[in-house]
């Protein structure tokens, strides 16, 4: 199959309208075309710096605009993040997520952000951070060091974008994933749905990425976790539209896969209040990637010992920790 970064908006809205059983059909083709069926790749987030950051996303409990009570944290010991990387080993997980809440991290954080990084590849591990905005010499950093994966989300339609943050442009983010691209780093970067958003948003949003010079590598697809004390969790917390559509959400990561057929689909935030039924469906759909452990960042999240049990009652196992790279070379290899 041809990997195409000239969708169209229009395009991208007729996957939406399909009829269910059509859409999740052509997404599931798509990918066994491209991935093994069957095998999840199995992630562990961690925040390393929590709280204070100085931008004020609508939905983040960890804005200093945020009233959420939540303690602001320093950068977080280098053998202590090591450890948690081991035990997350420990748990199964083959990809180690790091987040830091920061605007842009500071020239005089890099260093033991380079130490962690070349720890945790020591491990046998995927590497993945999100730091905010970088420079091009953080990026070349982070390169040298071998970081796998940089996230940096978009997180809704270029339309909707200010109303969500003001503090930063969806070209900023843009910017920052070109400096991640020319330094080498793969790239992973998706978004958040039901935010009140429009269905538009959401193709709006799928569009953006899949009509990048080359798509991200990791695609996180997040469902809105309304917090108390956010923008959007005092807003839509009492509301019908806190929580997207599953059947809609569904519709979401189908649409990524067939228009990014290469990358890892993330099942992200949002899933500890998922049935079990969704769940599957998302992985028909072509959802091939989840967070486990009790927390992401600072939001709950499902739990080892209940994903292990859902997989098994799929009948899903975990990837081996080389196939997403073999995916990422294939992918280079098609450009």
């Amino acid at each position: 199959m041809t990997v195409r970064t000239d969708w169209t908006r229009p395009e991208i809205a007729a996957l939406f309208d399909l009829p269910f059983d059509e859409l999740v059909y052509q997404a599931a083709t798509v990918h066994r075309a491209h991935h093994a069926a069957g095998q999840i790749q199995l992630c562990t987030l961690l925040s390393i710096k929590t709280g204070g950051c100085p931008e004020d996303c609508g939905y983040c409990s960890q804005s200093v605009y945020a009233k959420t009570g939540l303690e602001a944290t320093k950068l977080m010991d280098v053998q202590a993040v090591l450890q948690k990387a081991a035990q997350a080993a420990d748990n199964g997980s083959h990809r180690f997520c790091m987040g830091a809440a920061w605007r842009n991290p500071k020239d005089r954080d890099m260093p033991a952000i380079v130490e962690i990084v070349k720890g945790v590849r020591q491990m046998g591990m995927e590497t993945c951070m999100t730091l905010g905005m970088l420079s091009p010499e953080q990026a070349d950093m982070l390169a040298e060091a071998g970081l796998d994966y940089y996230n940096h989300n978009i997180d809704t339609s270029p339309e909707r974008y200010n109303e969500i943050i003001t503090t930063r442009t969806m070209a900023d983010r843009l910017d920052t994933l070109a400096e991640v691209r020319r330094a080498g780093i793969n790239v992973c970067s998706g978004g958040i749905v039901g935010m009140g958003e429009t269905r538009a948003d959401r193709v709006g949003f799928i569009h953006t990425l899949a009509t990048l010079p080359a798509h991200p590598e990791s695609v996180p697809v997040n469902a809105l976790v309304p917090v108390k004390g956010t923008v959007l969790g005092d807003m839509l917390a009492d509301t019908p539209l806190a929580k997207i559509d599953d059947i809609e959400f569904v519709r979401v990561v189908a649409a990524a896969r067939i228009t990014m057929p290469m990358s890892m689909v993330r099942l992200s935030a949002g899933r500890e209040s998922m049935s079990e039924a969704t769940q599957a469906l998302c992985f028909m759909a072509g959802a091939n990637s989840i967070f486990t452990g009790d927390k992401l960042l600072t939001a709950a999240n499902a739990g080892d010992d209940k994903d292990a049990a859902l997989l098994a009652k799929l009948g899903l196992v975990p990837m081996e920790a080389e196939e997403p790279l073999r995916a990422c070379k294939a992918l280079e290899a098609a450009d």
